[in-house]
């Protein structure tokens, strides 16, 4: 076992923190658009925003997750949607990623949620591992915490 991963929801001022990894994760799937700039504007309005929240790991941060959060006529409680995750290349298959997702799971907990979902690329076969790892499954990509 490593030494323990520092994991922090992101402050306000580390809004250029999270727009750098948010921005990471759109190069690592080709993508131009959003432009950084674009997203940085909505990142710092994000932060307004009680139902999300942005996650750090690492110090410095080299690992992201946005959680949002919505209450869900089914459960009478809110659901999280974890809506990105990403680790930086140098940061991979070092429990980052696992941390991460594992302390995503522990917010939604802590928030009251009774369902947390995701969404996975289909060719990101490694990040899916993790993910039915951790207990979530293909198909209805969510996790009852009930």
């Amino acid at each position: 076992m490593g030494p323990e991963i520092p994991i922090r929801k992101a402050s306000r001022a580390e809004a250029g923190e999270v727009t750098r990894l948010l921005s990471g994760f759109r190069d690592y799937y080709g993508e131009a658009e959003p432009s950084t700039e674009s997203m940085h504007e909505v990142v710092v309005c994000l932060f307004d925003d009680p139902n999300t929240e942005f996650i750090l790991a690492g110090e410095p941060a080299c690992a992201i997750a946005q959680l949002r959060y919505r209450r869900s006529a089914w459960t009478g409680a809110e659901d999280c949607w974890l809506e990105d995750l990403f680790v930086e290349e140098a940061a991979r298959g070092e429990g980052t990623g696992r941390a991460l997702t594992e302390a995503c799971v522990h917010r939604a907990r802590g928030r009251g949620c009774k369902r947390i979902q995701l969404d996975a690329n289909e060719a990101n076969g490694k990040a899916l591992a993790l993910y039915r790892d951790i207990g979530f499954e293909s198909g209805t990509p969510e996790r009852w915490d009930g």
